[in-house]
């Protein structure tokens, strides 16, 4: 009689996969992926499953939400727009950091977790999830201290 998985199994398959495609990332955009290779890689259907456009606004956030995406239908294959804290738009270089943790949204949708979303954008980047944490808490701090949130 086969093995019934559980929901931590799943999770845990989910992880590693978040990890593997993350690595995947880094090794075709890395070791530094910028405001050009995010271009790229939002393009690219091997890295992002559904069609995805950013757009500097703030209108779309929670109050300290650096980015969200939003489906543009009913679809997912409608596409998504990346709602970013117009913040950034004057610091394009920390943009990649933001939108990697959301595109594990776009493209795994609710079932991607915070863990997911660190996982994968730290693979990506070719950072310890602990860096990742520390990069995204410090771009949140920065917003909050701006009073922009």
């Amino acid at each position: 009689m086969p093995t019934q998985l559980t929901a931590e199994d799943a999770r845990q398959s989910l992880n590693a996969h978040v990890a593997a495609k993350g690595a995947e990332v880094f090794d075709k955009y890395g070791p530094h992926i910028g405001w050009k290779e995010l271009q790229q890689i939002l393009k690219d259907d091997d890295c992002v499953r559904y069609p995805c456009e950013i757009v500097f606004d703030s209108t779309r956030l929670q109050p300290g939400e650096l980015a969200n995406p939003v489906p543009k239908g009913a679809q997912p294959g409608d596409g998504f727009t990346m709602f970013v804290h117009p913040l950034f738009m004057t610091q394009l270089a920390q943009v990649p950091a933001v939108v990697l943790y959301q595109l594990v949204l776009v493209n795994y949708g609710v079932f991607a977790s915070a863990d997911d979303a660190e996982t994968y954008g730290a693979a990506a980047l070719g950072l310890s999830k602990d860096e990742y944490y520390a990069r995204l808490c410090s771009l949140a701090d920065e917003l909050a201290s701006c009073g922009c949130a």
